[in-house]
This record gives structure tokens, C-alpha cells and sequence, in this order.
């Protein structure tokens, strides 16, 4: 059956050139359609001033701004950090995990307004298509969901395209065939992809970098941050409480400077393609820094190696836009118990573009220091022989009887 065009759509707004020449097209491809663009202030920097004029000279009939910053931080990437997902080794998953929490608000905003339609302007090459449409039909399915770069009528279907419909309709954008670089910032991290760095034969030029210097230009004497944390999640900076979003924004400040937390990865998107990407984490490298020398002190053996295993599969759950799945949830409940323990203080070197963890101390540490020593005192050594004895019975039950099959 033919699915009735849409009466209003709630578009996830950037103000960048898909998203821009998105809602003009919206209107000639729907006739009487009614636009509400949704803007969601992530801390992007200033690429949100001016965003209702914009928007509204695009074509937009209505525009929604809201300052997303603390929610982000509070309710998305700290839960991510308390399971210390990274995917494919380098990945901190700065995009991945602001997609969920912008699309949520397109469905409030959708029912607010009294929209039958969400839509965004992710490709249908990328990731973010997915990450958007899972959480619409996760949050209501009975939204109806329009994506103009899977509509076969959609002819924008390259930069040059877009630049020429905005030039031909009068829309405002600041994108030109000079700015080569396609970007994605919040408060987590800023990506870049495109021009030289879509070959993985080349090194990225350094001018791509915005949160942070290159390490050529990086301090020659290093500085120290101490991050204190209180079940997992991180509370103050060198003593100093904060809001989830301020610590953030502060650790970018200061890890920016020392050029910590760029990585260059060529990575597995979902839809099977590989892209390659520069990828600027300097607040959240030293959260996972400061979290893992916690972990490291705090967790019992089995519990920290069965949390390093599920925290590649929530990775991955994130990474896939399942945000809202039963099964990350779960997780989650997993990784808040384990991180009630994970409370105390991290010091954190920073030099030369590396974060790392130099001391940390908790109130519920799991090191003994005379036990670590190589002092005897305290320890029963007739015991290790006997554990040793049970622990190898099997390799050398085989050893006796199949040595000769080795």
C-alpha cells in the first residue's frame, strides 16, 4: 500500500549543507507540507549561532533549539564511559553516541508539535542513517520516517549538487568546494573525513585538527590532571566538583593542549563499507585513561575480565545505533553495578599527544601492598603448591599420555 505523504516533518537540523538544502527539497517534493527543523545544541561550539534565521530562510516553519549538553553528558556518554566501550581498538564513539539522543528529541519535539514525520539527512552509505531510524521505531514506530538520500527521486547526490541548489535557491550556507572537510562535533569529540584522508595510503595534514594542537606543537613539559570519580562516573577536576558537561569541557580544554586523544582509524561501518577518519577524544581519552587505572585497582580478576568482554559488544551495540535495545540496557545494568566500586581518584600525566595514568588511590581498593610485595609475610607458600598441582592436573595428565602427539 502507498504510505500517504507526510503532513509535518521534524528534520534533525544542523545547519550544515545536507540539512540545508534538505528542507527546500522537502517542500518541492511534499507540496503543503509543513517543516519544523530541530536543532540540538551538543556543544558543536558556535556552529549553532544564527541557526534559526537559517533555518527559517530554508524553509523551515518552525525551528526548535534545545541545549542538549547536560543530558549528553549525564545520561549518554557517562553510562558509555562506565562500560569503557571503544570500538575497533581507537574508537570512542563520539558520533555513534549523540545520534540516539538527538533522534529521541525529534520524536518528543514530533509529538509536541503534532508531527506524523521524522526525517534526517544521513546518508545511505553511512552509519547515521541507522543509528536515527532504529531509535525512531524504537521510541515510536508510528512515526513516519523520511529519508531523502533513499528516495529515488532525491537528485543532491554529491557535494557539487547541493552547493548548486543552494547557490540557484538563495539558501545560506557558509560550505564551499574550498572547505573540504566533512566534520561531526559535540561536546564528546569532533570526526573529519574527506580529502586526504579517505586514502589510507596518506597521512592526514595537520590543519584538519580543531580540539586539539598537533603534537609538534605540544608543550615540551608535561602537565598533570587529577579526575576524581564516584561510581563510575567522573565528579571533579583536580578537586574541583563539576557537571558532567563543564568536567568535559574542561578536559578538552586542557587535553587539547597537549594534543592527546587524535587517532587516524579506517574503520568497519555497519553497512559493510570501511571509511577512514580523524578522529579528535582529548577530554574522553583522559576519562578512559583515568577510569581504567580505577578499574585496574578496584575490580576483583573475573569481574574486570568478563567487563573488558562486554564492553565490545556494547561497542558494538552503540556503534550500530541500538541505543535503545533491550540488550544494551541489560548491559547497562551490568556495567552501573560493577562501577559501584569504582570510586577514588586518578592522576593523569599529559605529554606529547599521550594521556596517562600515573597514580590513582580509592577508599575500596582491592591492592594490598603487602601482599604485592615480595615480602612472604602474611602469605602461606606451602599453599601455592598445591593450587599449582590442581591447576595443571589436566596438561599434565596429557602431558604423561599424549606427549607424543605434541
Amino acid at each position: 500500500m502507498t504510505q500517504a505523504p507526510p503532513r509535518k516533518i521534524v528534520l534533525a537540523y544542523s545547519g550544515g549543507l545536507d540539512t540545508s538544502v534538505i528542507l527546500p527539497w522537502l517542500k518541492q517534493r511534499y507540496p503543503g507540507v509543513k517543516l519544523v527543523a530541530f536543532a540540538a545544541e551538543i556543544g558543536q561550539g558556535d556552529e549553532l549561532a544564527g541557526i534559526e534565521a537559517k533555518a527559517r530562510a530554508s524553509g523551515a516553519d518552525e525551528v526548535v533549539v534545545r541545549d542538549l549538553r547536560l543530558e549528553f553528558a549525564e545520561q549518554y556518554c557517562l553510562p558509555m564511559l562506565r562500560a569503557h566501550a571503544v570500538y575497533e581498538n581507537d574508537y570512542l564513539l563520539g558520533t555513534s553516541i549523540a545520534r540516539p539522543l538527538i533522534a529521541r528529541h525529534q520524536v518528543l519535539v514530533a509529538h509536541e508539535t503534532g508531527a506524523d514525520a521524522v526525517g534526517h539527512g544521513a546518508t545511505g552509505k553511512g552509519n547515521d542513517q541507522v543509528r536515527f531510524e532504529l531509535t525512531y521505531q524504537a521510541l515510536d514506530p508510528n512515526l513516519a520516517i523520511i529519508s531523502p538520500w533513499k528516495d529515488p527521486v532525491f537528485e543532491l547526490t554529491s557535494r557539487e549538487a547541493a552547493l548548486e541548489y543552494a547557490r540557484e535557491h538563495d539558501i545560506p550556507v557558509e560550505q564551499s568546494a574550498e572547505k573540504i572537510y566533512s566534520r561531526d562535533r559535540n561536546l564528546w569529540h569532533i570526526s573529519h573525513e574527506g580529502a586526504e584522508i579517505e586514502d589510507p595510503a596518506n597521512e592526514p595534514r595537520d590543519d584538519c585538527l580543531v580540539m586539539t594542537r598537533p603534537v609538534t606543537e605540544a608543550p615540551d613539559k608535561p602537565a598533570y590532571v587529577e579526575v576524581g570519580f564516584d561510581a563510575g562516573s567522573p565528579v571533579s577536576v583536580d578537586g574541583r566538583p563539576l557537571e558532567p558537561h563543564t568536567l568535559i569541557e574542561q578536559l578538552n580544554a586542557i587535553g587539547g593542549e597537549h594534543a592527546v586523544g587524535v587517532t587516524v582509524l579506517a574503520e568497519n561501518r555497519l553497512v559493510g563499507i570501511k571509511s577512514r577518519g580523524v578522529y579528535e577524544t582529548p577530554g574522553g581519552s583522559i576519562l578512559y585513561e583515568a577510569h581504567k587505572a580505577l578499574q585496574q585497582l578496584c575490580l576483583e580478576r573475573e569481574t574486570y575480565h568478563q567487563a573488558q568482554q562486554l564492553a565490545l559488544r556494547y561497542a558494538e551495540l552503540v556503534y550500530y545505533g541500538q541505543w535503545f535495545h533491550p540488550l544494551r540496557e541489560a548491559l547497562q545494568s551490568f556495567f552501573d553495578h560493577v562501577n559501584r566500586v569504582i570510586t577514588g581518584t586518578a592522576r593523569v600525566k599529559l605529554y606529547k599527544g599521550r594521556a596517562l595514568a600515573v597514580a590513582s588511590q580509592s577508599p575500596l581498593s582491592l591492592y594490598d601492598t603487602k601482599l604485592a610485595s615480595f615480602a612472604m609475610e602474611g602469605y602461606d607458600i606451602t599453599a601455592a603448591r598445591g593450587f599449582i598441582d590442581l591447576f595443571g592436573l589436566p596438561m599434565k595428565v596429557r602431558g604423561l599420555r599424549q606427549k607424543n602427539l605434541s
